[in-house]
């Protein structure tokens, strides 16, 4: 008799909180801060409450874009070619295209001769 691998789900472990995954946690953590520097800038000029109101909304935000993949709409372009993946990596990957000047490099083999 020989013994198996059996597959389990292991995609609920790293949870922090239920509702938190360490990615998440981190993302929301980030747009809190900002938020909280939207804060101070609005407490300078007796507008606490919306500033409270931008930590909430930033620290959302950034929970969304942790978790959430983007979309499958068949509409817009964008969601078409990147439907399915964490909004995360497309996040970054834009800025990096950014970064090289919208710069495409594509590879010309040698075609073959028929």
């Amino acid at each position: 008799m020989s013994t198996y691998k059996i597959p389990r789900n292991v995609k609920g472990e790293g949870r922090i909180l239920y509702i938190f995954s360490t990615k998440a946690l981190i993302y929301s953590t980030i747009g809190a801060v900002i938020g909280a520097l939207i804060y101070l800038i609005f407490k300078l000029i007796n507008l606490s409450v919306v500033g409270i109101i931008a930590i909430g909304v930033l620290a959302l935000i950034g929970f969304v874009i942790g978790t959430c993949p983007v979309p499958n709409i068949t509409t817009f372009q964008i969601t078409r070619k990147t439907g399915g993946e964490n909004m995360d990596d497309v996040i970054k990957r834009a800025i990096m295209f950014k970064q090289k000047k919208n710069r495409i490099y594509v590879y010309q083999g040698e075609e073959e001769k028929k």
